[in-house]
């Protein structure tokens, strides 16, 4: 369980030109204005970003991304607001898709998404605070999903940037046996499957955001599914098994 990884990489970094107003406190950044929305960011150890960027659509990922952050000491970047219709009884409203320059709905393909002036400048948004973040270059970067596929109901998806078929192997069994060690004292927690790209062949790849978006910055990153049962009536349970797992997937990386 203790079981250590060596990943290796530096970033290029950019910083861009949104204005912002008041002032930082208890490393909360100020707010960014001129946007539909809202793009929250709180200081944390350089180079280490978890981010969640449909924080109210993607429901209580807000919420868990803030708790991660607050476990794990990490940076915290959260979007909330970008919606661009309202969610109906059958159907998720499309919405601002945040980490890459795109409309589109929850659940549909990247090439359903529609590019357009106002989601670039939400995407441009988006990455300042992600730079803004990190204070330097991006070591690892965590995004947190959610999802209510039927298909994904009782598994962990979890789509990679810059991790080979071995190292995937590898943090898909640190995330299990930590999984594991949380469970024996909370029996009644769902065992939630545990897939890890490319070990693993996963439903959300996170194509368009390595393609168009955010995860073009990073050289590792790791984007993070999570089913209902994690989010809503276990989120406590599944809160401290990904605070654990990811403490211990960055250590090789920063050396803390």
């Amino acid at each position: 369980m203790r079981s250590r990884r060596r990943f290796w990489w530096a970033t290029s970094v950019a910083i861009g030109s949104f204005v912002v107003s008041g002032c930082a406190h208890s490393g909360a950044l100020p707010e960014l204005e001129g946007l539909p929305g809202r793009i929250s960011g709180q200081l944390g150890q350089r180079g280490v970003v978890i981010a969640a960027p449909h924080g109210n659509t993607d429901a209580r990922t807000g919420e868990i991304a803030a708790e991660l952050g607050r476990r794990t000491g990490f940076g915290v970047v959260i979007a909330t607001g970008f919606n661009l219709e309202p969610d109906t009884r059958d159907l998720p409203g499309r919405r601002y898709q945040v980490n890459r320059p795109f409309e589109g709905t929850p659940g549909r393909p990247p090439s359903e998404d529609v590019a357009s002036e106002g989601a670039r400048q939400v995407y441009r948004a988006y990455e300042q605070r992600v730079r803004e973040v990190a204070q330097g270059p991006l070591v690892f970067y965590a995004e947190i999903h959610g999802n209510n596929h039927r298909d994904a109901v009782s598994q962990i998806e979890i789509a990679t940037v810059g991790v080979d078929r071995d190292e995937a192997a590898r943090l898909r069994t640190l995330l299990e046996l930590i999984r594991d060690a949380y469970l024996r004292a909370n029996r009644e927690a769902p065992r939630l499957e545990i897939l890890v790209e490319p070990a693993n062949p996963v439903r959300y790849a996170a194509s368009g955001a390595k393609r168009d978006g955010i995860l073009r910055l990073p050289q590792r990153a790791l984007h993070i599914e999570l089913p209902k049962a994690a989010r809503t009536e276990w989120r406590e349970t599944y809160i401290a098994i990904l605070a654990d797992f990811l403490v211990q997937a960055v250590t090789p990386l920063t050396g803390k």
